[in-house]
């Protein structure tokens, strides 16, 4: 390396695969020294919260887009597995780097790494700096008055509100000043991020695009289409109301600040309502990150502890016929064949779901919280945590346990004309409105012209909703009588 020439920083990428509005990026580009873009496979049961296979499926897809990007720029992504500071002292022996840039992330395992990592790269006298940009806001910033975490979310909803409009994102740089001449990349082929056969992933592509542009294509079609209304036709799973950028966040393609950015100076055409709806969204996603950046163990322990006597049934032939959707109860069959054919299930069906397994059937919310982590591919630490436990009504501002999702009103509610069990449950297609919901209802005759058969083509219900909720709530008031 010739003498006049800056030695490069290592630009370590992580939850953060975006050149848009990333801050460590720019920092880098900032620097004026040669950019050296890696991916490090963290090996699993080391600290580092693994991936689920859906996650792991989108990841390989994100990966090859970043790549793509980066060579558009004369440079390349470079792939290494291991410990992080290993694989870093490696690189920076191979290519003399002096420095490390990385966007912060906040699940209790990455937070842990982080810290080793940048207080021993500082021991060799590596610079070492971490930036911002996965979250509107630090988790340790927004505090109620007496200095304590939030434990409710519309005072956090409030405070973050106030604490003004987040900094306008940051474009990506035209030009990247990317290092050559780096050691050899692991093939992501390699790493068999994909399934083999079958090829359970086989109808991802049908619905999702991985990577940067695709994101930002999503967030501007939402803009466009279905931000006006949003408030009201989101619950809904059969319109296409929602965003569907949950994914994308999830690997960090696109940030929550451009997120943000795109619903300001919308008010003229787009109701205050649905903007704000809609941002409140964004803030939920803000506010798990809060709890479980106070409380990390959100996804193995109860936030109200009064729920450790909660006396769970657990039945595994239970928990078999909910995961494949076979439960006898259409909104709830059509959300977890959703869930399985494109990793990822519509938000109001997602509480409906998880209420039919905590409250109807009785079954540890840790196990519900676990095959989402696995199968969704916006699988997220805190979202999903937060989320499992609201519906159980042992989180930080949760639902009351008392309020059990029926889930024939449910789909009478939200899919009234029943397109969305029909998207799914295609053997009750032939179902009029009348009985999709509840078909255990429907006469013999109307059955038979819709070519079903209860408890052969499609299951009669695997409990009797009443008879579930009075077991339900008999268990709540014996753990609210013993605390």
């Amino acid at each position: 390396m010739a003498k006049d020439t800056p030695k490069p920083v290592i630009l370590w990428f992580r939850k953060d695969l975006r050149l848009d509005d990333n801050q460590a990026l720019n920092a880098a580009h900032i620097s004026g020294r040669p950019i050296i873009p890696l991916y490090i496979r963290e090996p699993e049961g080391t600290g580092a919260a693994p991936l689920g296979a859906a996650q792991a499926w989108w990841l390989h897809h994100s990966l090859e887009a970043l790549d793509k990007s980066l060579r558009k720029r004369h440079g390349r992504l470079l792939l290494a597995s291991g410990q992080p500071l290993e694989v870093l002292r490696a690189l920076i022996k191979h290519t003399s780097a002096e420095a490390v840039f990385w966007n912060r992330r906040y699940d209790p395992p990455g937070v842990a790494i982080d810290i080793e990592v940048k207080a021993e790269l500082e021991m060799q006298a590596v610079e070492a700096r971490s930036f911002g940009g996965q979250l509107l806001h630090e988790p340790s910033r927004l505090m109620t008055g007496s200095d304590t975490p939030y434990r409710v979310y519309t005072p956090f909803w409030r405070a973050l509100e106030s604490a003004g409009e987040p900094e306008p994102p940051l474009n990506a740089p035209s030009k990247l000043r990317l290092a050559s001449g780096l050691p050899a990349s692991e093939s992501l082929e390699r790493w068999k991020l994909l399934p083999g056969k079958p090829n359970w992933a086989r109808d991802f592509a049908d619905l999702w695009t991985p990577g940067e542009q695709a994101a930002q294509e999503r967030l501007t079609a939402f803009v466009e289409e279905s931000l006006d209304g949003y408030k009201e036709n989101r619950d809904f799973p059969a319109k296409q109301a929602t965003s569907m950028l949950s994914p994308h966040l999830a690997l960090g393609e696109i940030s929550p600040a451009r997120i943000w950015d795109a619903t300001r100076g919308l008010s003229k055409r787009v109701p205050t309502a649905d903007i704000v709806h809609f941002r409140k969204e964004i803030a939920w996603r803000e506010f798990s990150y809060h709890l479980l950046f106070h409380f990390p163990r959100l996804a193995s322990a109860n936030w109200n502890d009064r729920f450790d006597g909660f006396e769970w049934r657990n039945d595994d032939a239970d928990f078999e016929a909910w995961r494949r959707g076979m439960t006898g109860y259409p909104i709830v069959d059509a959300g977890m064949r959703q869930l399985w054919r494109h990793g990822w299930m519509h938000n109001r069906v997602r509480m409906i779901v998880a209420s039919f397994l905590i409250k109807d059937l009785m079954i540890d919310w840790r196990r519900g919280e676990a095959w989402f982590q696995d199968t969704l591919v916006d699988a997220d630490p805190a979202n999903n945590a937060a989320s499992w436990q609201w519906v159980a009504g042992s989180g930080a501002d949760a639902s009351p346990f008392f309020r059990i999702f029926n889930p024939v009103l449910q789909g009478e509610k939200f899919d009234p004309d029943g397109d969305y069990v029909r998207s799914y449950v295609p053997e009750l297609r032939a179902l009029g409105a009348k009985y999709i919901h509840r078909p255990f209802e429907a006469p013999k005759s109307t059955l038979d012209a819709a070519g079903v058969i209860l408890g052969e083509t499609y299951p009669k219900p695997m409990v009797d909703h009443a008879h579930a909720r009075n077991r339900a709530l008999a268990a709540y008031k014996a753990t609210r009588d013993a605390a």
